[in-house]
Order: structure tokens, then sequence, then C-alpha cells
């Protein structure tokens, strides 16, 4: 299989500016920098990569958060980077992606903020269940 993208950590900087914009402090920031994986296939079959939260985030419907991955990706230029909910949060909790998918264009990687990819997701759940994530 050809590799057309690379995942990469941005800088702590970056990451801590995007902290800043999504929580109003740094409190808890480092320890979420520093427990960052990159995003990688579950199995050998799997569709795509899976990202990970640097936190954990608990939404109760209708509630949405905005949170920075603290990763980039060094596209191939042709190619994009789509962003879905796993099938199974979306099937049992109607988790959303705030743009129904995120798109990453190849040249995004070298944009003012490094690249760093951000998620926006909401619980449109209206069975009054939280999700933990």
């Amino acid at each position: 299989m050809k590799r057309i993208a690379k995942f990469e950590k941005v800088s702590p900087q970056q990451f801590a500016e995007g902290w800043r914009d999504c929580f109003g402090s740094e409190e808890g920031c480092l320890d979420a920098y520093e427990s960052i994986s990159l995003p990688r296939r579950a199995t050998a079959g799997s569709a795509g990569y899976d990202f990970s939260l640097p936190i954990a985030v608990s939404l109760a419907p209708g509630q949405t958060a905005k949170i920075p991955t603290g990763i980039r990706a060094r596209i191939d230029d042709g190619w994009v980077l789509l962003i879905y909910p796993r099938s199974g949060l979306g099937f049992r909790y109607r988790l959303q992606l705030n743009n129904t998918v995120g798109v990453i264009d190849s040249d995004y990687y070298a944009s003012g903020n490094e690249g760093h990819i951000y998620i926006k997701i909401t619980n449109d759940s209206n069975e009054g269940k939280t999700l933990s994530l």
C-alpha cells in the first residue's frame, strides 16, 4: 500500500495556543500534549486511521466540544484527509462532527497554525445518553 500522508505532532507552542483557544487557560495542557498519540490503523483491514483525543471528554445530549488534537498531516499533493466519527459512536450516540466531514487539504500542513487539526463534535442524542470519549 502506498503511503500518501504522514502524521506528526504540532509543536508544544502551537498546541498550547490551540488549547487556550478551546479551554481558556493552559491548565492541563502539558499533560494533554504528552499524551498525544499519532493516528494509527486498529487492524490490518481498517478503512482508516483512528484519532485519539488528548483528554477525556464527556458530552451530555446537545453538548458540543472543540478539541485540539495536537496532530498535523503531511499529505501528498492531489490527496485529502477526510475525518469522520467512528460509525459505532454515530450509531449509538448520534455523535457528529459539526462540519459533517472534516476536510484537510494537502496545503493545510504549511498554514499559519502548523496545520493543527481540530475537531468540533456534538452529542446529538435524543435518548438522554451522555457520551464519554
